[in-house]
């Protein structure tokens, strides 16, 4: 990924309502939701909501697809994975792979902290 990409997946990210999008989305990746339930689930009217999406989508985060009268989005985990990988590159004084067990450790706690909620 290249230092402007990134620069915009995470301004597209580092706003409230579009961060909780996109982390919703990632729960159910790869399928996607479709435009009403994301709306209801985030308690967003849909002008707002379609703002955001678009935002997210100029970012390369979100992409859509047409399945009957339903819009289906769906995260890109794709574009995460290269964003991490961007963010992490340079990690561990050049050896990534020593931060992949710190990482995942990382994401079991984290996953566990919230099962316990």
């Amino acid at each position: 990924m290249k230092e402007a990409a990134a620069l915009t997946a995470l301004g597209a990210l580092g706003q409230e309502t579009r961060l909780r999008l996109f982390r919703l989305l990632v729960q159910f990746a790869p399928g996607g939701l479709p435009a009403g339930q994301i709306a209801g689930r985030l308690d967003v009217p849909a002008p707002t909501l379609s703002f955001h999406l678009k935002e997210l989508s100029h970012a390369g985060l979100v992409e859509s697809r047409s399945e009957g009268r339903f819009v289906i989005y769906r995260a890109r985990v794709d574009v995460l994975q290269e964003l991490i990988g961007f963010l992490t590159d340079n990690c561990c004084q050049g050896l990534p792979q020593q931060c992949v067990p710190a990482a995942v450790a990382l994401s079991v706690s984290t996953s566990r902290e919230r099962a316990a909620r």
